[in-house]
């Protein structure tokens, strides 16, 4: 009978104890026992005291156990004789760590009571935990994510899996969870961190979760912890990798210290930037209205990415327009929890770090575990839903092979090895990686990089505004003053502040500064000639960034057929007044050197009647076609001895000098004849290239090298025996060209 008794105790609420469960119990055992009425409420002020808020009772014995208690001979479980005997012990539901005990004969006398071991909940029936919570300790186990993730597991379960659950932690831990029946999903996981803190709040959640056969539960909670400390690995590892930017050969500074805001326009197909400093050109697009500009943080936002519904998109930009740079600043804004935190994991995978994979089959698995040691745990195909992922391709215009998209396997799993073209094909068509999303940066292409029926958007990279390129300067340089004449020295130079919408001009002529500031150890006087900045990117785009694009390093005589017939159809289109030009009419045997591998040229498409598309191209810039047009003239002159102009100068009273010198002579003739000033810039180049830095640097291209000090006096002679004052500005121009 009494063991019958005591399991019918264990199986009661907490409720039925305090009321007096005396009711269930059998007629003849009414004189065994003695059941005492239940007793009225304390009551505390005018009213009688709500006690539905009431924790902390402890479990009734049942009748047997009472009576043994009474007679025990334990010191130890008498009640301390100078404390009342009916002392209740009261607790907010509200709050776990307010603990007050109430004496009942003094009921306004409120006694703090400090928290003691013995009320740490450890329990009596204790719960075997299926691992030690010191295995779990992680960096990432935030009682942010805990929390979290508490709170999203226990929200699977259904209302009465639910109330097991509470009643499977009260049953372990009594104390605590006392009125966990009334708690909602937000209360009981705080009490649990409250309790046991993050790392024994999950293990105990597991182990429940398992007693409660809901074995794939605790494996989701499982993962999402693992996920967890991946992240956290990765971000540390992207931070270690981006945080450092290299400015000049041997140093660098923090991105965030020099990165600048960047244009990003909504949309692509805008064509070159086409502000000039004399001629006034129509833009090339047909576009009505401008598309709207884009900030860092709403590039890819939660908001721009519910608009578009696709999960591939294109980020187009001509050769130094700051596509990886903002891709470093994107992903370290990431992994610092700046901006992007609705993605839960960012991958950046370069292309030039993907060749190494050319020769080999790999899986896209393989390939981000080798990028990413610290994400060997992870599996790519269990992105999906709330796991948002984002793969970063970045200068795709750096794979070499064709894509054929009619041909090539269709391929949806990322732990299938196949080769690195598959793998690309398949990213592009949306086969894999569907349910993450995909940015791919990329020059303009003259052949697709996306089969005609993909589903895509597109976004264009446009480069620094005039406030950022102060900025960037401002930047760059510690030293205000010296920020602020190099700031100077370029808008003194109209043309060359355009340019310096490309960050790579910017760079370019930042480094030249830099350099001539550390050679003079002052505040030195800046090279005047723009011609020599002109041919320091032609440079760096011909010879140092088509490294990384071309299967093949161009001979010196197929590296000055390029420029001669690249300068050629420049030369061509200026005297017509042309900055663009169709596609169809562009040679072929050049377009993928000129728009692609070197980018000197870019490709877009205009709709220039309804349902009607064209390919139009043209150069990154005018005074780029402009410069390419005076350096075919003057690479004519000195390797073929030919002049393009082919007309016996005007100029007669000209002293004869160079054979070269019959060129600027035709040259000086026709740009004064042009009322429009289409040749003023071709001049000033013609004239520049004369100046002996500059002969230097075009030193590679050409076949013999000539007197340069010969060459410069003659063309100042040249220039100041014409007296026009129509024309003494742009004179002046060639003048400081040479350095005079």
């Amino acid at each position: 009978m009494a063991d019958s008794l005591v399991m019918s105790s264990e199986n009661s609420s907490i409720g039925d104890a305090v009321s007096g469960r005396g009711e269930g119990a059998s007629n003849e055992d009414e004189d065994l026992y003695y059941i005492p009425e239940r007793r009225p409420s304390l009551d505390l002020g005018p009213a009688p005291m709500d006690t539905s808020h009431w924790h902390f009772v402890d479990q009734a014995l049942s009748p047997a156990e009472s009576y043994g208690s009474l007679n025990s001979d334990d010191p130890e479980e008498k009640e301390d004789e100078e404390g009342s005997s009916t002392r209740v012990q009261l607790e907010r539901a509200e709050s776990f760590s307010s603990c007050y005990s109430i004496d009942s004969n003094d009921c306004e006398k409120i006694i703090l009571r400090e928290k003691s071991r013995d009320d740490t909940a450890e329990p009596s029936n204790k719960l075997e935990l299926i691992q030690d919570p010191d295995e779990i300790k992680h960096p990432s186990l935030t009682l942010k994510f805990t929390f979290k993730s508490l709170c999203d597991t226990l929200k699977k379960l259904q209302m009465d899996e639910f109330s097991t659950f509470k009643w499977k932690l009260w049953t372990h831990y009594p104390q605590p969870f006392s009125g966990s029946q009334r708690m909602d999903i937000v209360d009981l996981v705080d009490r649990l961190l409250e309790t046991f803190g993050c790392e024994k709040s999950v293990v105990i959640t597991r182990t429940v979760l398992v007693i409660m056969s809901k074995n794939k539960l605790a494996e989701f909670l499982q993962t999402l912890c693992t996920k967890n400390e991946v992240r956290y690995e990765l971000r540390t590892a992207l931070k270690k990798k981006f945080a450092e930017e290299l400015i000049m050969e041997g140093e660098t500074m923090p991105l965030d210290d020099i990165y600048t805001d960047l244009c990003i326009s909504s949309a692509a197909d805008n064509g070159p930037n086409i502000e000039h400093e004399i001629m006034k050109i129509d833009k090339l697009n047909t576009k009505r209205t401008p598309d709207k500009l884009l900030s860092l943080a709403e590039t890819l936002s939660q908001e721009m990415l519910n608009s578009c519904h696709a999960r591939l998109m294109f980020l187009h930009g001509v050769a130094g327009s700051g596509k990886s740079m903002f891709i470093k600043k994107l992903v370290l804004d990431w992994a610092l929890e700046r901006s992007h935190q609705h993605f839960s994991f960012i991958f950046p995978l370069a292309l030039r770090e993907l060749k190494q994979f050319e020769s080999s089959e790999i899986s896209l698995e393989e390939i981000i575990w080798t990028l990413y040691p610290e994400t060997k745990r992870l599996k790519i195909e269990s992105l999906k839903g709330e796991d948002n992922a984002l793969f970063i391709f970045d200068g795709l215009d750096e794979y070499t092979e064709a894509f054929d998209f009619t041909q090539t396997e269709i391929l949806s799993d990322s732990s299938s090895r196949v080769s690195l073209n598959i793998n690309l094909v398949n990213i592009l068509r949306g086969r894999l990686l569907s349910s993450s999303m995909c940015l791919v940066t990329t020059r303009p292409q003259v052949n697709s990089f996306a089969p005609w029926d993909a589903h895509y958007d597109e976004l264009e990279m446009c480069g620094f505004s005039d406030a950022s390129k102060d900025e960037y300067f401002k930047k760059r340089f510690k030293d205000p003053n010296q920020a602020a004449t190099v700031i100077q020295y370029v808008k003194s130079l109209k043309s060359l502040h355009i340019m310096c919408h490309l960050p790579l001009v910017c760079t370019l002529v930042a480094d030249e500064c830099q350099r001539i500031f550390t050679e003079t150890r002052s505040v030195a006087k800046l090279p005047r000639s723009l011609t020599y900045m002109y041919t320091k990117l032609l440079l760096t785009l011909v010879r140092h960034l088509r490294k990384t694009r071309a299967p093949d390093v161009l001979s010196p005589e197929a590296e000055q057929n390029f420029l001669l017939e690249l300068g050629k159809l420049a030369f061509t289109m200026l005297e017509k007044g042309q900055f663009k030009i169709a596609s169809t009419d562009w040679p072929e045997s050049i377009a993928e050197e000129a728009v692609v591998r070197s980018g000197l040229c870019t490709q877009y498409t205009i709709t220039p009647y309804v349902l009607f598309y064209e390919d139009m191209v043209s150069f990154i810039h005018p005074t780029v076609q402009e410069y390419l047009a005076a350096l075919y003239a003057y690479l004519t002159s000195r390797n073929q001895e030919k002049n393009i102009f082919d007309v016996k100068p005007k100029f007669s009273m000209y002293p004869k000098g160079h054979k070269i010198m019959d060129l600027y002579k035709a040259a000086m003739e026709k740009s004064l004849q042009s009322q429009d000033g289409k040749l003023d810039m071709f001049l000033r180049f013609l004239f520049g290239m004369a100046c002996k830095t500059n002969q230097e640097l075009l030193h590679p291209f050409l076949k013999s090298p000539a007197k340069a000090g010969d060459l410069t006096r003659d063309c100042v002679s040249l220039i100041k025996k014409v007296k026009e004052p129509s024309t003494s500005s742009n004179l002046q121009r060639c003048l400081e060209e040479l350095e005079m």
